[in-house]
């Protein structure tokens, strides 16, 4: 079977393109990239006026299969995926059971083979039941497919568990994700601690619980003479500590989620639910730090942190409700509209923080337009407007940070693995 799109404007970072071309695909892989590509394909799309770029990687996602179903599946959860142009996802470990035994990971695989509708790399755990306490066997998981490790949800406390793990991973070549909170600081919390948690009368998570786990991680890292990546970076100092990490030469990697760039904690003056998470929105200082980092790619790569909840987990009192939002559907066109109508960053920019950097992040073969790489590939309608709505929403769970708000940008094919895996009714 062969596709070709046409006259789209092609962005890939990888190879420099941002032009007007044709993309031929062949079976499962990308054969060409060119102008004016003259053959009989079985299927042609139109992109006119439209963005082709390489499908996301998203490397932050709770699909939670197995053990709670009732919030998402492999199968709902790629199915939100690929509607908002995300073709490969890294699951997170923080499932029931945790993904920490290789027997625990080939279980999830035979699920994903059977039901998943894009591509679906496994996070492992860093300690058994990510208690922090006996690591995994890193080595084992590596073996059987993991693509990283992380006890995403809770930070590794001890400097020695969380070194030694850093060693392991680095002698297998394993990625360690780090969720830095620091829960000593942080423990009851349930907003940003300021002016608006008083305000609200709610207790408050300092920013200094995420900073200085940042500080402690990358020294570790170090001194282990390991990779590490930092999930979630939500506030100023976070920034400014990676930036200088950066400049030493430590091997550390950086995402941010879109509603750490486009929502400040003064949106919770309502007590929506919807807009608690872990870390939780900041300040306005905050979100421009944030912008400032993704434009100095300080930050890398932009991750979703797809985290469904069931409308009861929600709809309930602040203090007691789940922390996390959903945002596979709304990742692109939140940062399309954030990001990169208002100048913060170029279309290349935006590309190789969604699709590249995550992909060459994680040593996955993603990410790119090149030919003969796996043919993951959007069309993206930029200018088109829409509106968040609940009923229109393909997660088994709807507790997005952006219901009611209108966004640009709307995903009119997404093609994964040569096929064409989702189509826009619109």
């Amino acid at each position: 079977m062969s596709l070709l799109i046409k006259n789209g404007r092609v962005v890939d970072p990888a190879n420099k393109i941002d032009e007007v071309r044709d993309v031929l695909v062949e079976g499962s892989k990308i054969s060409k990239v060119a102008a004016g590509i003259k053959v009989k394909a079985d299927t042609t799309l139109d992109a006119a006026g439209k963005i082709v770029m390489p499908g996301l990687v998203d490397m932050h996602v709770h699909l939670r299969e197995p053990g709670r179903e009732d919030k998402e599946t492999i199968a709902s959860g790629t199915l939100a995926a690929l509607k908002g142009g995300v073709t490969s996802v890294l699951a997170m470990p923080n499932t029931n059971p945790s993904m920490d035994s290789v027997d625990r990971v080939a279980f999830l695989q035979g699920i994903i083979e059977k039901n998943a509708r894009g591509n679906v790399f496994i996070c492992g755990a860093i300690t058994q039941g990510r208690l922090g306490k006996a690591l995994t066997d890193i080595s084992a998981l590596k073996k059987q497919g993991v693509v990283a490790v992380s006890d995403d949800g809770a930070s590794v406390d001890s400097e020695q568990v969380m070194l030694e793990a850093l060693k392991n991973a680095r002698s297998n070549n394993v990625l360690v994700v780090c969720h830095c909170e620091d829960k000593s600081q942080s423990a009851g919390g349930v907003v940003n601690l300021g002016s608006i948690s008083t305000r609200l009368g709610l207790r408050g998570i300092s920013r200094e619980s995420e900073y200085t786990r940042i500080e402690r991680d990358i020294r570790l890292a170090e001194q282990a003479a390991a990779a590490v990546h930092i999930a979630h970076v939500s506030c100023k100092e976070s920034v400014e500590i990676i930036a200088r990490a950066k400049k030493r030469g430590i091997r550390v990697t950086a995402e941010t989620a879109p509603h750490y760039f486009s929502l400040s904690e003064e949106a919770l003056l309502g007590y929506d639910t919807n807009l608690k998470m872990n870390p939780p929105l900041r300040t306005r200082e905050d979100v421009a730090a944030i912008k400032k980092g993704l434009k100095d790619r300080t930050i890398d790569a932009i991750a979703s942190d797809h985290a469904p909840h069931t409308e009861h987990e929600k709809a309930i009192e602040f203090d007691r409700a789940e922390f996390g939002v959903i945002g596979l559907e709304t990742e692109l066109a939140v940062s399309i509209t954030e990001l990169v109508v208002p100048g913060i960053i170029s279309w290349d920019t935006l590309a190789a923080a969604l699709s590249l950097n995550p992909a060459r992040i994680l040593g996955i073969n993603k990410g790119t337009l090149s030919s003969g790489s796996d043919a993951d590939i959007i069309v993206v309608s930029p200018d088109q407007k829409w509106s968040v709505q609940k009923e229109n929403i393909a997660s088994q769970s709807k507790n997005s940070a952006f219901l009611g708000k209108s966004l640009l940008g709307i995903v009119a094919y997404t093609i994964c693995n040569g096929q064409l895996a989702y189509q826009s009714s619109g």
